[in-house]
Order: C-alpha cells, then structure tokens, then sequence
C-alpha cells in the first residue's frame, strides 16, 4: 500500500503541476468548461464506473497489479488537485513570470525555479490530498486486486469483517496502524496544508 500511495501522489505531482499551470495563465477556448469537468468527474461514486474500469483492466492486463492500481488513483485524483493547485497560482502575480522571462529563463525554468517555490504551500496540499486519497482508496482494490500479497491495506482491515462476527482485536490495531503514516505527514506540514487550503479556495 506504501508503494501505490507513494507512486500515485508522485505521479500526480508530476502531471497537475504544468496542468495547472497552463489552465491558470493559458488562454484558451473551452477553458471555463475544462474546470468545472475537473469537479463534475469528483461528482460520481467510483462504484458507477467499477465495471467498466474492471473490463479495461482485463483487456490490458493490468488486473491485480499495482501498476493497474495506480493508475485508476491517478486519473480519479487528478482532476481535484488540479483544480485546486490552479487555484493557486492564479494568486501569483504575472509580473513575477515576466520578469524572469525578461531575465532569460525559459517557460520550464519559470516554472521550475519561480512558480513551484512560491506555490509551494499549495503543492503541498496537493500532495497531502493525492497520498490520503490513495491511501485510504477501497473500492477499486477491491475490483482489481486479487492475490493475498498485493492487498492494500484498506483491503486488508476489510478482511477481518467477516458475516457473523468481526475480529476487533485485530481490526482495531490495524486501523491504528494504517492512520500513523497520515497523522505523521499532517503534522510534518501542517503549516503548509492550512496556508494551502486557504490560498487555493478563498483567493483563487
């Protein structure tokens, strides 16, 4: 589980940033649309495109593997961090770009040494959003995951459920397990994640 919360928020990090970026200082037709598509896809229960994903799955042979696993967490987390890293940098003067511009640095150099240092409380929220989404991801693993050695974790506290009666020793210490690695993260950069939120949502 480590390793598909791990992957998933790396790879999403990688994708939102020039994602948002483009959609915050980009002009261009079908942009207001393009947005609202990030929050509408956050709209569907998972369990509405579970069959789907799961025939997709099979035909690329990607059942029961992490790499299977996280790619579905990445397309469903996308979206959200997306628009909320937008959010972001559209908080960011445009005179800082110029100027680095003017400077000599390319659109990537901007980006790279300007935007993501300045937006990096907003960063940081995204990155906490991707790994507790991927972390505490359920439906899915339990579609397309099948052998015992590659269950996540979620899975795993779900196994100990059972129809006439419930191990709580075992559950009850295993949740505690599973919430010490979030609860770790929140603290390392609480500063970051509060300054993010507000940042993203109310000036954005």
């Amino acid at each position: 589980m480590n390793t598909i919360a791990a992957v998933t928020t790396i790879l999403t990090t990688v994708l939102c940033v020039p994602a948002a970026y483009a959609v915050s200082r980009f002009r261009f037709f079908g942009q207001k649309l393009l947005l609202y598509l990030y929050l509408v896809v956050q709209m569907f229960s998972p369990i509405i495109v579970v069959i789907a994903l799961f025939k997709i799955m099979s035909r690329l042979h990607l059942l029961d593997t992490y790499l299977g696993l996280i790619l579905v967490n990445t397309v469903f987390t996308l979206s959200f961090v997306t628009w909320m890293l937008a959010g972001y940098f559209r908080t960011i003067p445009v005179d800082i770009e110029e100027a680095s511009l003017i400077d000599g640095c390319t659109r990537i150099q901007t980006i790279v040494r300007i935007m993501i240092p300045i937006a990096a409380p907003g960063l940081v929220t995204t990155i906490i959003y991707s790994f507790i989404a991927s972390w505490n991801e359920f439906m899915f693993a339990l579609t397309l995951v099948q052998s015992v050695k590659k269950t996540p974790l979620t899975l795993g506290l779900y196994n100990f459920v059972g129809r006439y009666t419930t191990q709580w020793e075992f559950l009850t210490a295993l949740a505690f397990l599973a919430i010490i690695p979030v609860i770790v993260l929140f603290l390392l950069i609480e500063k970051q994640l509060v300054a993010g939120i507000v940042g993203g949502a109310v000036k954005g």
